[in-house]
C-alpha cells in the first residue's frame, strides 16, 4: 500500500472568511488552527503546510466563558530585564480583541519554521469589513 505524500508545490489552496461573532476564543482558534494547519484535506501531511488561508471578522464580539475576562491575563515579555507585561483579559479584549484571537491561534500551531509558516495565512479584523474581496473566500459555518 502507497503513503500519499504531499508537496508543498502542488497545494491547492483557499480562501475562508470566520464569522467570531458569539463563538468562544478556544473553541475559535482550535477550529481555526485546524484549517490553517491543513488537517480538514485528506491530502493532509504533518511535515507540509497544505493549509488554507482564513479570514476572522467581528473579532470584538468572540465570548469568553467563565471568570476569564477578570482573572486571566495575557503575559509578553520586552526582552529586557524584568520586562515581563501583565494586561488583563478584560482590558485586551476592549482593545486589541484581534490581537487576542492571532495569539489563541498561533498558540496552537507547531511551535517551529512550519507554525510560522501557517500564521502568516491568518489574517484576523475587529469588524465584519475586510479587504480580501478580491480572493473570492468562502464563507465557512464552524457551529
Amino acid at each position: 500500500m502507497k503513503t500519499y505524500m504531499a508537496k508543498a508545490q502542488t497545494v491547492e489552496r483557499k480562501w475562508y472568511v470566520v464569522d467570531a461573532d458569539g463563538i468562544p476564543l478556544g473553541r475559535l482558534a482550535s477550529k481555526v488552527a485546524a484549517i490553517l494547519r491543513g488537517k480538514n484535506k485528506p491530502t493532509f501531511t504533518p511535515n507540509v503546510d497544505t493549509g488554507d488561508f482564513v479570514i476572522i471578522v467581528n473579532t470584538d464580539k468572540v465570548l469568553l466563558t467563565g471568570k476569564k475576562l477578570e482573572n486571566k491575563y495575557y503575559r509578553y515579555h520586552t526582552g529586557y530585564i524584568g520586562g515581563l507585561k501583565e494586561v488583563p483579559y478584560s482590558k485586551l479584549m476592549a482593545e486589541h480583541s484581534d490581537v487576542a484571537v492571532y495569539e489563541a491561534v498561533r498558540g496552537m500551531l507547531p511551535k517551529n519554521s512550519l507554525g510560522r509558516q501557517m500564521i502568516k495565512k491568518l489574517k484576523v479584523y475587529k469588524g465584519a469589513e475586510h479587504n480580501h474581496a478580491a480572493q473570492k473566500p468562502e464563507t465557512l459555518k464552524l457551529f
